[in-house]
């Protein structure tokens, strides 16, 4: 039955929606347009051929397969949102999605997944721009390089908004790499001091007696117990093993991966001694707590301002280039 104060007649005067929808283990997407819940789930049932005797279907979100039965929540969700249709007896899996994008099988061209990226960080930008801090450079540098034109009709704002985005996430990849490149020079100025010690060291060891051996110490960094192993990813691993200040090119979820991780099979996993890994973890908690004070005084920005909900895009820009 048709929802309360929702008759034939306001779902014919009700504006078309944009939806995409598809089978749980499906690889095709369907573009379907709508005006209510009830005629997504009757076209979507047509469009995915779906038997009668497995009707009635539920319409899940591909994102995180949550269950779409409120109309009027449906009715709150942005165009092209996409939906999996369950038919019954079936369940969400996590296992079969990855975000929303396990609509794209392993044929699907890189010329598609990165159009997907783009638009899904772009969609992420539109609830919250505060949502740049916490993104890792390669996301920012996507952002970049997406066309003004398909990035301002995607946030539905005008060209030159977009430009001054583009400009305050280039900025913001800017500010990350000469940060990259101090903590390089500093660095290398500390390991020219470890070096000059040693040297000095040596020099004053030859001018005295030799002594007897010394007994072997064990620090705990020779070989960590092979026991100890990471749930970290080999992406997330290589970057941390490659990148100079790897903190800096990695997104906030990744840090705080990296800050659970216990050090000892941190260390084993990066071939690395426990003082090391330390070091690093700590590196990742820094930049985690200075991002995320960042978006805390953004937000403490949102609520003294007379939006609803975002400072406007041109107040908020504004202020993050001036910083």
């Amino acid at each position: 039955t048709a929802p309360a104060g929702r008759g034939p007649a306001a779902a014919m005067a009700a504006p078309l929606k944009r939806c995409l929808v598809r089978r749980r283990d499906g690889r095709q997407q369907h573009g379907v347009a709508a005006s209510c819940l009830r005629e997504l789930r009757d076209k979507a049932s047509g469009i995915l051929a779906i038997d009668k005797a497995r009707e009635p279907i539920t319409l899940v979100l591909a994102e995180d397969g949550t269950i779409v039965d409120d109309e009027d929540y449906f009715l709150c969700l942005p165009a092209n949102t996409k939906f999996v249709a369950l038919a019954k007896n079936e369940k969400w899996s996590s296992k079969s999605l990855d975000s929303g994008t396990a609509w794209l099988s392993e044929s699907v061209d890189e010329v598609d997944s990165a159009a997907e990226k783009w638009k899904q960080l772009a969609r992420q930008l539109k609830d919250d721009l505060s949502n740049i801090i916490l993104m890792s450079e390669e996301d920012l540098q996507v952002l970049i390089d997406v066309p003004r034109s398909d990035l301002a009709e995607e946030l539905a704002q005008s060209q030159t908004k977009i430009q001054v985005l583009q400009d305050t996430l280039q900025q913001v990849l800017d500010r990350r790499e000469e940060e990259r490149q101090s903590r390089q020079l500093l660095e290398l100025y500390l390991e020219a001091l470890k070096n000059e010690d040693s040297i000095l060291s040596k020099v004053a060891e030859s001018e005295t007696v030799p002594r007897k051996e010394m007994d072997v110490v064990d620090t705990g960094t020779s070989s960590p117990g092979t026991s100890a192993k990471t749930a970290l990813s080999d992406q997330i691993l290589a970057a941390l093993k490659e990148k100079a200040a790897p903190e800096l090119c990695l997104d906030s979820q990744d840090l705080e991966l990296v800050l659970k991780e216990d050090t000892q099979a941190l260390a084993s996993a990066l071939r690395w001694d426990k003082q090391k890994a330390e070091a690093l973890q700590q590196a990742c908690d820094q930049e985690l707590s200075k991002r995320l004070q960042q978006v805390q005084t953004l937000h403490s920005l949102r609520s003294t301002s007379k939006g609803k909900k975002t400072l406007p895009w041109g107040d908020w820009l504004s202020s993050k280039r001036k910083k």
